[in-house]
């Protein structure tokens, strides 16, 4: 069968693997049918994420339908329809011991440092496959996104009453700003892409979409009451974006880093001790992340009908990949229909 794999930085190839064996203990064989693009996959085709590995086949956020089971899984059976929790860790490392087991020391993602679900079929441990009766393989596709958003928020301790400040409109940023609001806090969003900012205000309801201009601080206060952020979430990946947010949390306010950077993230200490802020880093997601999400989906809690916003044949995808990635493309979300 054919698989889409990424040879180096900016070079997809279609290969021939081999159909993969029957699942063994604890495993499931699944069929791919919806793959979502991310910023890791875009930093992965770039050659600028850190922990891609190459030659690799990508694809994590997974929207599957189990084919067959191995001997004891009982969570899943065939015809399940599942999306895919992709962090496979360890279990044996003291980060999984305490039960964080998205901060594995031993951590391999698949699509990433392991081949992932740009390929009609493949192997995964049946505990990672989270099922549901009435959504779409589309939908499916989307909770890996969503989870990064829900841990995000969940780490900031986001409580009804709070001014949350999220930084950057992309997928991540946009996947946060529903869990700030799930949970009452009032989300604030900026960006530089205005379009971005006009699909927060028309398509999602958010008041304050900005786009920073002049003194941010003083645009901030506008926004919340006459104060600064309670949270600020930054997800553009930016290290200079990073540095920045150390000066518009509130005092006692949290700072959450969701995006990743391999650039130095620096700040001016007292501008951040003189509120006497709080720094926390929210990384990957948590099983009850993604079925919270999922249950959230199916009682309506969450709208994901303005998020596909592009889609792409399985054939398509070494053509089409360097175009959807480009700003001009304004994809909030682009899906690749595998099969």
């Amino acid at each position: 069968m054919q698989a889409i794999e990424l040879v180096e930085p900016k070079t997809f190839r279609t290969i021939e693997i081999p159909e993969p064996p029957p699942p063994g203990p604890g495993e499931a064989l699944v069929r791919s049918h919806r793959c979502g693009i991310c910023g890791t996959d875009v930093s992965g085709y770039l050659g600028k994420m850190p922990f891609f590995e190459y030659p690799r086949i990508p694809g994590h956020e997974l929207g599957v339908e189990v084919l067959s089971v191995g001997e004891g899984v009982t969570n899943v059976v065939p015809g399940d329809c599942c999306s895919v929790e992709p962090y496979m860790h360890c279990g044996d490392c003291y980060a999984c011991r305490q039960g964080a087991i998205n901060c594995c020391e031993q951590l391999q993602v698949i699509g990433v440092m392991i081949d992932g679900g740009l390929r009609p079929q493949f192997i995964v441990r049946a505990e990672k496959l989270h099922a549901s009766a009435q959504l779409s393989f589309d939908q499916l596709a989307l909770v890996e996104t969503l989870a990064i958003g829900c841990h995000a928020a969940a780490r900031a301790e986001i409580i009804a009453g709070d001014t949350c400040l999220v930084i950057g409109a992309g997928p991540i940023g946009l996947a946060t700003l529903e869990f700030v609001r799930l949970r009452g806090g009032r989300p604030v969003i900026i960006d530089l892409d205005t379009q971005r900012l006009s699909f927060c205000r028309t398509q999602l309801g958010v008041e304050h979409a900005i786009e920073p201009q002049g003194n941010l601080q003083e645009q901030l206060r506008s926004c919340c009451e006459g104060h600064l952020p309670d949270v600020v979430i930054d997800a553009t990946g930016s290290a200079g974006s990073m540095s920045n947010s150390f000066s518009l949390v509130a005092p006692t306010g949290r700072l959450v880093f969701v995006g990743l950077t391999t650039d130095a993230v620096s700040f001016h200490h007292p501008i951040f001790h003189r509120p006497e802020g709080t720094l926390l880093c929210s990384r990957n997601a948590l099983p009850e992340d993604f079925r919270q999400i999922i249950g959230w989906i199916e009682e309506g809690r969450i709208d994901t009908s303005p998020w596909i916003t592009h889609k792409i044949p399985f054939g398509e995808v070494a053509e089409q990949f360097p175009q959807i990635i480009r700003p001009e493309a304004q994809a909030i979300k682009a899906i690749i229909e595998v099969t």
